[in-house]
């Protein structure tokens, strides 16, 4: 649960801190949105990942299933600033061949990232979380992104991406499936 009231709270302090005034008529309302803002970019930190997982179909397919170019938005645990991208998820499913969902997948990343994150964590979490419910064969998920920790302030670098794998099973243990995944992401 996040507790709306105390962000309230600090975000006045900060509003302080920095010289300003946070009964102006511009800032009047900034810490209750704040606060709401808060409780929705971070609402995945009451939610499970695994569970979206548990309903799927038990199809008996055995090939690589691919969901990519599934944006995101987090926000960087260091500076609290934003990071965006898109996430690319490819899984090989396992002795019984059960699937699940493609939204599933989806609202996996998106629990993960709705949290504290660092982009590294964050595609280990993803990978973890989809072998965990699905038990497939192997997983890998990859993940580019432009940290605004980056892009406004420190270096200042518009524009620079980050890419992170996470590889699992069969995916971290034979290159021709490495390689037909990493070729099946790509534009």
């Amino acid at each position: 649960m996040i507790d709306e009231e105390a962000i309230k709270t600090a975000v006045e302090s900060i509003l302080k801190a920095i010289g300003d005034d946070p009964s102006r008529e511009g800032l009047a309302g900034t810490p209750r949105r704040v606060a709401q803002m808060y409780s929705e970019i971070f609402g995945g930190m009451p939610q499970n990942p695994v569970d979206e997982l548990q309903v799927g179909y038990e199809l008996g397919h055995r090939e690589m299933v691919i969901l990519r170019d599934i944006p995101f938005y987090s926000m960087c645990e260091h500076h609290l600033l934003p990071f965006s991208g898109v996430a690319h998820i490819g899984y090989v499913p396992g002795e019984d061949g059960r699937v699940v969902g493609i939204s599933k997948l989806a609202r996996v990343v998106d629990i993960i990232a709705r949290r504290p994150q660092i982009q590294e964590r964050m595609a280990t979490e993803i990978a973890d979380a989809i072998m965990e419910g699905l038990k497939p064969d192997g997983v890998g998920v990859v993940i580019s992104a432009e940290h605004m920790c980056m892009t406004m302030r420190g270096i200042k670098k518009p524009g620079a991406r980050v890419v992170t794998s996470a590889l699992r099973g069969i995916f971290a243990k034979r290159p021709a499936t490495r390689a037909e995944f990493m070729a099946l992401i790509q534009d």
